[in-house]
This record gives C-alpha cells, structure tokens and sequence, in this order.
C-alpha cells in the first residue's frame, strides 16, 4: 500500500448484486471505465467477489465489488451464493442489478429483502436497456452496460449518497487540543512486521497529527525514560494492548491511558458493546467455547496474540478448561449458538458495517460480544483506567458495579 492510499477499511464500499447474467461484471466496467471484471455470456463466470479501489466524486475513496450470481447453483453454487451474504455484510451501498430481458427473479427478490433487513441504501437499476426484449416497469431506472445508456447517470445517483452513509469517526483527535502532547507505545517484538508499524498505530498517529498535536513514540522498555523527559505530562498515553501491564505500571496515575485497540472498537463502533459483553468472562465454565475472531490473515509467529497469548491468558485468569476457536479475514460463522463468548481484534482491516454485522449476529444471537483490548484491561484489573477518556462509558461500568 502506497503512502497517499486510503486503506480499503476506510473506504465506502459499493456492492453490485443480482442473478448470473444480470449484466453486474459488465456494468461495474463500464462504472470504473476498466475491464475489472471478467464478462462472458455464460451463467456464472464470477466465481468469486472482485474488489476494486477507485475515486468516486462527491464519495471520495471506494471499493467497487462485483459478486457472483445469487441465483448460482449445485454445491459449488452455495459457496459462491454464501461469498455474496458476506459481500452484503460490509456493503455500504448497494447496487441491485435486474436483467431487463428475465425482470425481477426470485433471487432478486430474496436480495432486496436482505438489503433491507441490513438497512443497507441501495439502487435498484435495471440492465439491458437496449435491448428490444426488455422490459422495464415505469419510473424504473434503467441502464445499459453495452451502450453506456445511463452510467454517467448512475454514477451521479451513487454520489448523492454522500450525505446518507454516516458522518465521520476519529480514533483520537476529537479527545485531544492543537499542542497536546500524546505518547504512543508500539512494542517491537517477534510479531511485529519488519520495517513498519501496524496499520492501527499509523491511523492514531495520523490522527494525533490532524489534531495538531505533537506524538511522540517510544517502545514500552523505554517509556518511563521517554516521560521523564517531557517537560510537562502528556495528554494521554496510548499503547499496544500487549504491553498493557507494563505501560500502566510506568505511567502515572494522572496521566490518561488507553490502548489503540480500544479505540479502534470505538472508531468501529462497538466499544461499548465491547465494555457490556466482556464480564462474561467471569462466568466461562470448563468446557465453553470462545471464538477469537481477527479481520486480518497474518503469518503467525511463535507467540501471536490471538491464537497463543489471550487463550493462555483467559485460561490463566479463569482457571477454567476453555475451548478456542479461531477465524481470520472474512471468514466469520453464520451460526454463532455454540460460543460462550466472540473476542474481536480491533477491527482495523475490515470496513465499520462488516464490524458492526458481526456484532449485531452476536447480539440476536445472545452471545456477549468484545475485543482484544477491553479483555486485555479487564483481566488486568485496568479496565475503569483504560476508559477514563470515555466518561460516558465509565458511567455505565458504575451502573453495572463493575471495577
């Protein structure tokens, strides 16, 4: 990723569905002026959702994805019909094309009714236009992939969304004043990627940057060292949950702390979600199992925080014989009824609606939902300190009664 990119997790993303043969491929070409997707006559030639980056004025930074039919069928179909329910949980807007040759199939129709249970904006546009066997209910929006028959159009209708599709989040600046000084810890250890920060510890910078303040950054062996020369306390300190224990250890009592984690759940929009569902750990019982779920696939090194250090350190402050499970990426289970609890990571390379999906599975489903941070602070005894930037959140941990 080039520095000047925006990451895709950042960006809205725009879904086009429909059945195989609906013309979606030809028409996301046609959107981003590139041969993105691959475009035959016969039923089914997207396999597997394709994604692709592009600028789309007033929206700003996108993801374009063209997903395989709805209407697939066979064993290998169902796969491809269960990529496109996954596609639909991180859609932003979606675009639900109708074959104008066929109309509206039931597939079509099973579509639109989970665009609207997601309560996802969405257009519903009719392709083929030109041709002589189409058919298009009055008032419909109509396009043609082949002649370019309303794709400016449609790319206006797309822009107009601007205002409907949430107003911006921040990781920090909107807790911090221009000229504050806030310390990052990022830790340097076996499972740090060589030659770079992780993408959570770059947006906090950035983010402390635009609020015209001034970061300063220091692994966690150096930390008493790096504000003991600071001439007056930071703002706030903000570490790697890893390194939790040492960094509250080191910092004083006065100075606000929290981790990058937590506010990445906040940014995400399921911090306080996270801080309801994490005094489940109190009751996990042998036996019960508990999903770890990251947004990321990474190489694992010897001691990685989801698969190694959290089950170790859950099983050490339970004293419980806890199963683990683990999913990584997009994977993310439809069936949530056998887990005790889902730990989330942070969430920094999936989109906010495919966070916000999972939790609100996790949520009907009646399975405590939270994240790596929070469970790091809680099962350290320095949950209430991590959360002293949020008062609103430190009420609700009084209401509970919870330390």
């Amino acid at each position: 990723m080039g520095l000047n990119d925006t990451p895709s997790a950042n960006r809205l993303h725009i879904g086009f569905f429909g059945g195989r043969n609906a013309g979606k491929s030809s028409l996301v070409n046609a959107v981003t002026g590139q041969d993105l997707a691959v475009v035959s006559d016969t039923k089914g030639t997207t396999t597997d959702p394709v994604y692709k980056s592009m600028e789309l004025l007033p929206l700003g930074p996108v993801v374009i994805i063209d997903t395989p039919g709805f209407d697939d069928e066979g064993t290998l179909g169902e796969l491809r019909v269960r990529k496109t329910r996954q596609v639909l949980a991180k859609t932003d807007i979606a675009v639900l094309v109708i074959d104008a040759e066929v109309g509206q199939t039931p597939a079509d129709k099973d579509l639109y009714a989970r665009i609207l249970q997601k309560e996802i904006p969405y257009l519903l546009v009719y392709n083929k236009a030109d041709s002589p066997t189409a058919h298009i209910p009055h008032n419909a929006f109509a396009v043609s992939a082949k002649t370019g028959q309303g794709i400016e159009e449609l790319k206006e209708k797309l822009g107009a969304f601007a205002n409907q599709v949430g107003q911006p989040r921040f990781l920090v600046r909107d807790l911090l004043n221009p000229k504050d000084t806030v310390v990052l810890v990022t830790p340097i250890d076996e499972s740090a990627p060589k030659g770079r920060i992780i993408l959570p510890q770059q947006q906090t910078l950035r983010d402390v940057l635009d609020a015209d303040a001034i970061a300063v950054v220091t692994k966690e062996t150096e930390l008493k060292m790096a504000l003991e020369g600071l001439k007056t306390p930071p703002a706030m300190v903000i570490t790697d949950s890893q390194a939790f224990a040492k960094v509250a250890a080191d910092t004083p009592l006065s100075v606000p702390l929290t981790s990058f984690s937590i506010l990445m759940a906040r940014y995400k929009g399921f911090l306080e979600t996270a801080v309801h569902g994490v005094s489940r750990i109190e009751s996990l019982k042998d036996g019960d199992t508990v999903l770890i779920a990251e947004g990321c696939t990474h190489h694992r090194q010897c001691n990685d925080i989801g698969t190694v250090k959290i089950p170790r350190w859950l099983r050490e402050y339970t004293g419980k014989e806890i199963r683990i499970e683990t999913v990584s990426g997009t994977e993310f289970p439809e069936d949530l009824s056998r887990y005790a609890l889902i730990l989330h990571c942070g969430g920094c390379m999936l989109n906010e609606r495919e966070v916000r999906s999972r939790m609100n599975l996790a949520i009907d489903s009646g399975v405590p939902f939270t994240n790596y941070g929070i469970t790091i602070a809680y099962m350290q005894g320095i949950l209430r300190r991590s959360l002293g930037v949020f008062p609103s959140l430190l009420a609700l941990l009084d209401a509970k009664g919870e330390e």
